[in-house]
């Protein structure tokens, strides 16, 4: 037997495996890490990407608004805020004209002690920080409606500074692509109908997991977000560990497209067989913060278990669905079937997690390891198990004694490219 250990909230699950029965480990490339992150945030901003450098699009008496992501997606901001801070300093751009404003979507608000955390404390001292609460209209002004019909509207806080700078790090997303450059703005800091109208897209078959070209709700973004464009990006590519492989800066657009790529790179996996069972962790907090978030790994493990096979979940959840909406669409619509019905017929944000959920249980059994009430876990489908063990122990009694097994250590990051997407 084979110890293995898999991240889970904010340590780790331990179990035994024998290894003869492991069919393959699924996990992110190795990539050296930056030496020196400080500095390359100072080359990427300094030399950037189809833009002027940073210091040349701010002009002394203009005033900046920094999109920063909320603590569901690492981008280890307290890194390169302090950096952006000074290097606008330099510019002859003071502090009192620089605000922080961070890219919620329809996430909670964060507390200011959750603030401060992720700009670091000084930069937290140094400039205001808010949030926004994508369902006041009040907070919003709005410039127009797509060619895909979504109204777009983007907080005040936002559109009223002179200039936009879009931060963050960059991953795959299950129906926009990949995460980063305009999501900052388009879901970030949305309203909530013009999240609700871009989301509804999801259905298209071009709506998958590394597509951006001919992918709807990609483009809608991007057209929505040229609307009120921002003037500079600044995203990274962190490993499983959160240390930095690369700094990308520049056009918002086009900086995110070469980072895009290196993502595929760094995240892509090739599965050599499906496998009767995947153990999965989402690689800990905050990927397993709650299932509104693990949804992601659920995307990975699917396209690695066959048929009527099983996936262990390892997903802390300590906050639980993420959702109130996505619980009360589980309680009404009991099945997988039911819940898209029901999504079709009325797109809601929170409701599409359901189907997001739901959709991969028709491919195979998902036990969940998490510190919910197993009856929640019932209520969202899934079948909860109360240690690594007995949900092992459940695995083996349906598929008998030598399951072959893929394990995936790093679920939230892990994307099996050659794998077809789920819709």
């Amino acid at each position: 037997m084979k110890e293995y250990r898999f991240r889970y909230g904010s340590g780790e699950v331990a179990f035994s495996l024998d290894p003869a029965l492991v069919l393959d480990e699924l996990a992110i490339k190795r990539f050296p890490e930056i030496p020196d992150p400080a500095s390359a945030i100072r080359e990427a901003i300094r030399n950037p990407i189809d833009s002027p450098p940073l210091r040349q699009i701010v002009r002394p008496g203009q005033t900046v608004a920094f999109i920063v992501n909320d603590p569901t997606r690492i981008a280890r901001s307290y890194v390169f805020m302090p950096i952006l801070l000074d290097e606008l300093n330099a510019a002859g751009i003071p502090d009192a004209s620089m605000r922080i404003v961070f890219s919620l979507g329809t996430h909670r608000a964060m507390t200011e002690a959750e603030m401060a955390e992720e700009v670091g404390a000084a930069v937290a001292a140094r400039v205001p920080m808010y949030n926004t609460d994508c369902y006041d209209e009040t907070q919003f002004r709005f410039f127009g409606t797509t060619s895909r019909g979504t109204k777009v509207g983007f907080n005040r806080l936002v559109t009223e500074a002179d200039h936009i700078i879009c931060t963050g790090s960059i991953v795959h997303h299950f129906f926009a692509g990949f995460g980063g450059g305009r999501k900052a703005m388009l879901p970030g800091v949305a309203a909530y109908e013009t999240i609700r109208h871009n989301h509804s897209m999801m259905f298209d078959p071009n709506a998958v997991i590394g597509r951006l070209d001919g992918n709807p709700v990609y483009l809608d973004q991007i057209e929505g977000v040229e609307m009120c464009r921002p003037s500079f990006l600044l995203n990274v590519v962190l490993d499983d560990e959160k240390r930095f492989l690369k700094v990308f800066a520049g056009d918002y657009i086009s900086a995110h497209r070469q980072a895009c790529a290196f993502v595929d790179q760094v995240y892509g996996a090739q599965v050599k067989q499906e496998a009767d069972l995947v153990i999965v962790s989402c690689g800990g907090y905050p990927k397993d913060i709650n299932v509104y978030q693990m949804q992601k790994t659920m995307d990975n493990a699917w396209c690695a278990v066959r048929d009527g096979g099983v996936v262990i979940m390892l997903g802390e959840c300590r906050e639980g669905s993420g959702s109130a909406h996505y619980e009360a669409t589980m309680r009404e619509c009991r099945t997988p079937e039911r819940v898209e019905a029901s999504l079709r017929a009325k797109f809601e944000i929170g409701a599409h997690k359901a189907y997001a959920v739901t959709r991969l249980m028709k491919k195979a059994e998902f036990i969940l390891v998490s510190r919910m009430d197993p009856d929640f876990s019932r209520l969202l489908l899934f079948t909860p198990a109360g240690t690594i063990e007995e949900a092992l122990a459940m695995a083996f009694k349906k598929l008998g004694p030598a399951p072959t097994i893929t394990l995936m250590p790093t679920g939230a990051l892990t994307v099996p490219l050659n794998a077809r997407p789920v819709k």
